[in-house]
């Protein structure tokens, strides 16, 4: 608290230093003013008078007195949002006084800097989070998105993952947001796959055969798994854009049944086929064969595809799929000689895409399977593993290294 001359004498001063200090005395007075109306009329002039003042350290110290109440006099902070940079960057990142309307023009108008300023606010609402993407910066688009706080309409993070997903810093950003939809994540998933197609080191350390197969397990694994939590919780659009842009396939659908993700699977039967979930649900847990038959035969898949689904299916119940790799490696196997003893080795062209999955996921959940096996048994065992007397005899006679 100063005297009213004191306050005269610093606001007529000709050091910008008083003068500011005045300025921002002013602004706080005005903030904390309960007095008579011609006192807080008194004070408002006062704040005016310094818009006017030529030294902007004078025009900084209002607007910082000012800067984060909502009480301060809109018409002061809109004349400040015109000053010089370094006060309206300060007034645009800090001022709850704006809203969107005043935003919108800067963004429009302004800089990098005027943008990075915006997106340092608080709080950003959808609008104005949208038009900062729109100035396609890079930068300012992943710090919009690092921003979990910032709600981002997911028509935009599925257009952003499919125009900009091949940027591995801005799939980063993307992917650590929990908001982001299942389609765009799918898109990413892709683009991930691609990257890793082309990645020296990869090609290099695997043959190409293997590195496809490697790639397209993943990628149907990821697939199931995004559709799984979507159908967990009771969203449709994910399978009802997988049908619509026909990426449902027998591939995907086998593959939701062998990894456990029985939920997906049965929303993209129940979606298919035109019945409610509930009704597929039920014949999964205990249908006939020839009610399960006929469902899938609903569905639009073929006879063949149909029967071996009803026995994954039937397998399936008396299996933990989910968790047990071993489960999942024993039902692989079972299927599959099933099939070569049904069709005396002789698998027609029908199933001969559904036969090479088969194989497929029967020579990698062997190896996971093996590798769980000889884990527990390093774990289990203090015992040295004995050699045949053949095998040791041949060890001695090894050149030493």
């Amino acid at each position: 608290m100063i005297e009213y001359s004191e306050f005269v004498r610093l606001s007529r001063s000709n050091d910008s230093d008083e003068r500011g200090h005045a300025a921002h005395l002013a602004a706080l007075a005005f903030l904390d003013h309960h007095g008579p109306a011609d006192e807080h009329a008194a004070l408002y002039a006062a704040l005016i008078n310094f818009l006017d003042d030529p030294s902007v350290k004078v025009r900084a110290a209002l607007a910082y007195g000012l800067l984060h109440s909502l009480d301060a006099p809109r018409p002061i902070m809109i004349a400040l949002l015109q000053d010089s940079p370094i006060i309206s960057r300060a007034i645009l990142q800090y001022s709850p006084i704006l809203i969107d309307a005043d935003l919108l023009g800067c963004i429009r108008k302004g800089d990098q800097s005027i943008w990075l300023a915006i997106a340092q606010r608080s709080k950003l609402s959808p609008r104005i989070a949208a038009e900062l993407i729109a100035r396609q910066d890079r930068n300012i688009t992943q710090h919009v998105l690092r921003r979990a706080d910032v709600a981002i309409d997911s028509e935009l993070l599925v257009e952003l993952a499919r125009s900009e997903g091949q940027d591995a810093q801005m799939r980063g950003a993307l992917l650590s947001r929990p908001d982001l939809p299942a389609p765009a994540r799918l898109i990413l998933v892709q683009r991930v796959t691609e990257a890793l197609r082309e990645l020296r080191l990869v090609r290099g350390s695997l043959a190409p055969d293997r590195l496809a197969r490697l790639l397209r397990d993943g990628s149907d694994t990821a697939l199931s798994s995004i559709g799984e939590n979507e159908a967990c919780q009771q969203r449709q659009d994910f399978v009802q854009g997988l049908v619509g842009s026909s990426q449902l396939n027998s591939r995907i659908l086998l593959h939701a049944v062998v990894t456990g993700h029985v939920m997906f699977f049965a929303s993209c039967v129940a979606e298919l086929a035109e019945v409610s979930r509930e009704k597929v649900f039920t014949l999964l847990e205990g249908g006939s064969r020839a009610s399960l038959s006929a469902m899938f035969a609903r569905a639009g898949l073929s006879t063949d595809l149909g029967k071996v689904l009803v026995q994954l299916v039937l397998y399936a119940r008396t299996a933990d799929l989910a968790d047990d790799i071993t489960a999942r490696h024993y039902v692989v196997t079972a299927l599959t000689e099933e099939l070569i003893n049904d069709h005396d080795g002789v698998i027609p062209p029908a199933l001969e895409e559904t036969f090479a999955y088969l194989s497929e996921q029967n020579i990698a959940l062997a190896r996971k399977a093996a590798r769980g096996v000889m884990r527990a048994f390093a774990e289990t065992t203090h015992l040295a593993m004995a050699l045949p007397p053949a095998a040791t005899e041949r060890m001695l006679e090894l050149p030493a290294a």
